[in-house]
């Protein structure tokens, strides 16, 4: 869903030549759909210590409030939704930010927003950002990013793909996708292209939520759906056979955990406490536990250089 730009020169052919992921990307969408089922969230925050040299570093407004309010497009499972009652967010996502807040000694307060209105209210509404946000120079340039994951993007369609989809040539179809996602911008170009080459246009819908995209593919409304790979493997394993991945995962990139250019203080703490989660391989057990453990990083990397 929030994929890094990819230059769309030639032919799509060129995006999928950027495969190299995909039968780890469709391993993820089962474990996952495993650990999420019971709709309740799989990390106790309270089993990691709080380490008070980086909590030391937090903005003194943080340390007063006692919160980290963070904000999340909860529709994006397995890495952030609402539980089975309803109310509750979960997701690998809502444990990593979770596991943050314990490190850094405060509550986390996950709060339900549209994807695209996240980044304009970091800093005032939100203090940080944790909804699978990939790492692009435009969003750079409005928000710091520190990477804390990969992913690709994949195309789903029903299944046995009754509308015979190339995935190589999608001019003329409808496409689902999510409003205000980097696949949504790249839609938009690669139908610009197919109207250079003499194709059809493709006609997108797009939705505010990614499970109204998912409906709409299984309810026939759409062709083609496209979005990050987990979240295209968890859609299929979650309905139950009457979808499938079409061609391979692609335009594998970083995702990151979104602060406020002007907060150097609370991106310091952050990028910290991230750091010493994947060192202390507290990172890793949450995302085995999400069957995610495939988009795991190293190092969480401050606005690392991406094309």
């Amino acid at each position: 869903m929030r994929s890094t730009p990819l230059v769309l020169t030639t032919t799509l052919v060129a995006a999928l030549a950027l495969t190299g992921c995909s039968s780890s990307g469709s391993a993820s969408g089962s474990s996952s759909t495993k650990a999420a089922a019971s709709g309740a969230a799989s990390f106790d925050p309270t089993s990691i210590a709080k380490d008070e040299a980086i909590a030391a570093l937090l903005p003194a407004r943080i340390t007063s409030a006692g919160t980290l309010v963070v904000g999340s497009d909860t529709t994006y499972a397995p890495a952030e939704y609402i539980a089975e009652d309803g109310t509750t967010p979960v997701g690998y996502d809502v444990d990593l930010a979770k596991a943050l807040g314990a490190v850094l000694g405060v509550k986390v307060d996950v709060q339900t927003a549209t994807f695209a209105s996240i980044i304009p209210a970091i800093g005032s509404k939100y203090d940080i950002g944790v909804s699978s946000f990939t790492i692009n120079p435009d969003r750079e340039k409005q928000v710091n990013m520190i990477s804390y994951f990969s992913a690709g993007e994949a195309y789903a369609v029903q299944a046995g793909n009754p509308n015979k989809v190339d995935a190589k040539d999608i001019c003329g179809l409808t496409v689902g996708v999510q409003t205000g996602t980097v696949e949504d911008e790249e839609l938009d170009a690669a139908s610009a292209k197919c109207v250079s080459d003499g194709k059809k246009a493709i006609s997108p819908l797009k939705y505010d939520h990614q499970s109204d995209v998912t409906t709409a593919l299984v309810g026939g409304k759409v062709d083609l759906m496209y979005a990050d790979s987990p979240i295209i493997a968890y859609a299929i394993a979650q309905t139950s056979g009457q979808l499938e991945q079409l061609g391979d995962v692609f335009a594998t990139a970083p995702q990151g955990v979104v602060v406020s250019k002007d907060d150097a203080a609370l991106t310091s703490a952050v990028q910290k406490a991230l750091q010493k989660l994947m060192d202390d391989g507290d990172y890793a057990k949450i995302l085995t536990a999400w069957g995610n453990e495939s988009g795991a990083v190293t190092k969480a990397e401050l606005n690392p250089a991406v094309s």
